[in-house]
């Protein structure tokens, strides 16, 4: 005779038995749920006044399920209820478990964002999405409490660029979530709407910000750094961080006087632009070492420090905000604004728009249409023509 099964033994044979789901839609099967209880104890099978068909309701781990079986029998009714939930428990935990907070789940997020075959500005931008969450009340909240209603109330501090930074973040996020069946479905996020820059880093704003760099207590070498960049971004109209901080000496074209750039942000913006007397000479200058010998080869602004990140310039933000304050500029008022302001000038000297798109790597009309501000004049023209007291005529 053999003897009792050991407890050990029991107790798994007993968990496997209380977590086995089995259906079969239509046939003579019994649908099993943990516990050993029916399907008649999680869902509610009723009909509707106006209704024939019969309707479900549930709820799974706060999720309620609802909708019509589009069945009048009550049995067949009650198989389809038992599919629903099924496939609403499908690939999840039928017990309730603590899910982790959005800033528990950072770690990971960020493991991913260094791994990933990502372009290292969308490494950046998802690294600055959640410096931004991480001082709200999301971070404290868990990812399956997060919803779109929750996420509107959140303010981020500046422009509507850095609210999107971050709500794409946030729902990158919790689509990695979703992966990982941590949450059912993520949640839609409403962008806000972002326009184009009409800040100019003209020629008035280039004299006060070189003006305040003066007075901020720089270095000379730091000094000389900023007023280059601030005159390159205005001479070339260049990208300051994907072409500007990146242009290397092999790519300069001292014969033609010419600037190749081969890696952009799109491929209309692999291009060759025109170097003026101004940009010569600041870049003959900054292709010379230390002893006046000149480089042939390199980055030519190379990184400040042996252990930097980067091989060649990263930032000048923090120098360029310090400036900008200082001379009394708003802060809407950032380097980029050299790039439309190179864009309007030369729009305006040239009233050619293919130079333009073609210079500053554009490949849509209308972008380069920013540029170009002709009811401007016609409304300044107008206003000339009526000087000296000229008066409309009365009307009869």
């Amino acid at each position: 005779m053999k003897g009792p099964a050991p407890t050990g033994s029991k107790s798994k044979g007993a968990s496997a038995m209380m977590l086995r789901f089995s259906w079969n839609t239509f046939r003579r099967t019994r649908e099993s749920l943990p516990c050993g209880l029916q399907w008649r104890r999680f869902v509610k099978l009723f009909k509707k006044r106006r209704s024939s068909f019969y309707w479900f309701d549930f709820a799974v781990r706060g999720q309620r399920y609802r909708g019509s079986t589009q069945e009048t029998n009550y049995t067949r009714a009650g198989k389809i209820a038992a599919l629903k939930l099924a496939k609403a428990l499908e690939g999840d935990d039928p017990l309730p478990k603590k899910l982790p907070t959005l800033g528990e789940f950072s770690g990971e997020f960020l493991q991913w964002v260094r791994e990933a075959r990502r372009a290292e500005k969308t490494k950046s931008y998802y690294r600055d999405g959640w410096r931004l969450l991480a001082k709200t009340v999301l971070a404290r909240m868990r990812i399956d409490q997060i919803t779109s209603e929750v996420a509107e109330k959140i303010i981020f501090p500046g422009s509507a660029s850095n609210a999107n930074c971050a709500l794409r973040t946030l729902r990158r996020m919790l689509h990695k979530a979703e992966d990982k069946k941590l949450v059912r479905k993520t949640p839609k996020m409403k962008l806000l709407p972002e326009f184009g820059r009409e800040q100019r880093l003209d020629e008035e704003s280039e004299k006060r910000l070189l003006a305040a760099g003066g007075q901020c207590g720089w270095g000379p070498k730091s000094l000389q750094l900023f007023s280059d960049i601030v005159r390159l971004m205005r001479d070339t109209g260049m990208r300051n961080r994907r072409e500007l901080y990146q242009m290397r000496i092999e790519n300069i074209d001292w014969r033609t006087r010419s600037i190749f750039i081969p890696d952009s942000k799109t491929p209309e913006g692999r291009r060759t632009i025109p170097m003026s007397d101004r940009v010569f000479e600041i870049l003959r200058r900054c292709c010379r070492d230390k002893k006046g010998v000149e480089r042939k080869e390199g980055w030519v602004f190379p990184a400040r420090r042996e252990n930097a990140k980067l091989p060649y310039l990263n930032s000048i933000a923090k120098h360029f905000a310090e400036a900008r304050e200082k001379a009394g500029l708003p802060k809407s008022l950032v380097l980029y604004c050299g790039r439309h302001d190179f864009g309007t000038v030369i729009t305006a000297r040239t009233g050619n728009l293919k130079a333009v798109m073609k210079v500053m790597g554009h490949k849509d009309l209308k972008t380069a249409l920013r540029y170009q501000h002709p009811e401007l004049d016609i409304v300044r023209a107008a206003l000339n023509s009526n000087q000296g007291g000229v008066k409309a005529e009365p009307r009869a």
